[in-house]
């Protein structure tokens, strides 16, 4: 039998390296995407041939609607959820400095990044819960993928850090109702990671991991991200729930 994951923003980036990490282990992916309709199709098919199965479901994270259909697709076609990852999430629209940041902007960054993800997650621990009454032996877990933008101040996407701040306590607080029941939530928090999200700034990034910006001086890639999440989705630390885990080339480290 497949374990099922649900992969928001699913279909390019860290979701797709996390999707094809997942399908490499034998699982069956859920590609979430918002838009591009075509990235998933691709992403779906590259599951399928790493020996995965694929199910692609368009849904705006934000949106309740979309996020009910998402799960009950889930459910209709695999009848479980094993994982949940909760990656889906958007930088603003234009960068503005703090003062002049439009609760436009807020709010369609928080309703993506934090809002969704918490009732996304709240809506799935019940799926979840349902599924361990009926088999005490299932070990369904959460991921959360944050952000080193969590505690790193940037004065012109003030509401994508303060979403990714939130996401820490979201994270804490679903660990401590969930423990009980056996469902473990973890945050994998990125660095700097090569995707074409950050293609526009790699000429900054080069040269500041060249400076040592990260004690290991390279770019992260989607599949540093996915093997932090193969190994939570895995079972690899029974004993932790809450913990974030950082993926960021040693970023995160205060050095003199």
């Amino acid at each position: 039998m497949y374990k099922v994951a649900i992969v928001t923003g699913g279909s390019r980036g860290i979701g797709r390296g996390i999707c094809l990490g997942l399908a490499a282990r034998g699982w069956a992916v859920v590609v979430n995407y918002r838009g591009n309709g075509a990235a998933a199709q691709e992403a779906a098919h590259l599951v399928e041939e790493a020996g995965g199965q694929a199910l692609i479901v368009q849904a705006d994270i934000g949106a309740a609607e979309d996020r009910e259909r998402l799960v009950q697709e889930t459910l209709t076609r695999f009848g479980r959820i094993d994982l949940l990852v909760n990656n889906a999430g958007m930088a603003p629209r234009v960068r503005a400095d703090l003062l002049e940041t439009s609760e436009e902007s807020y709010d369609e960054v928080m309703a993506v990044n934090l809002k969704g993800p918490f009732f996304l997650t709240q809506r799935v621990a019940r799926a979840m819960l349902a599924q361990v009454a009926q088999d005490a032996n299932t070990r369904p877990a959460i991921v959360n993928i944050g952000s080193i933008s969590a505690y790193t101040a940037s004065i012109n996407r003030g509401e994508y850090c303060v979403s990714k701040a939130g996401m820490g306590m979201m994270t804490a607080l679903f660990a401590d109702r969930l423990a009980p029941h056996g469902v473990n939530v973890y945050e994998v928090r990125p660095g700097i990671i090569e995707t074409d999200m950050t293609s526009g700034v790699k000429a900054k990034y080069d040269a500041l991991i060249g400076d040592g910006l990260t004690p290991i001086r390279r770019w992260g890639q989607p599949t540093d991200i996915a093997a932090a999440v193969t190994a939570l989705a895995e079972g690899a630390f029974p004993f932790s729930t809450g913990e974030i885990f950082n993926v960021d080339g040693g970023f995160h480290m205060r050095r003199l």
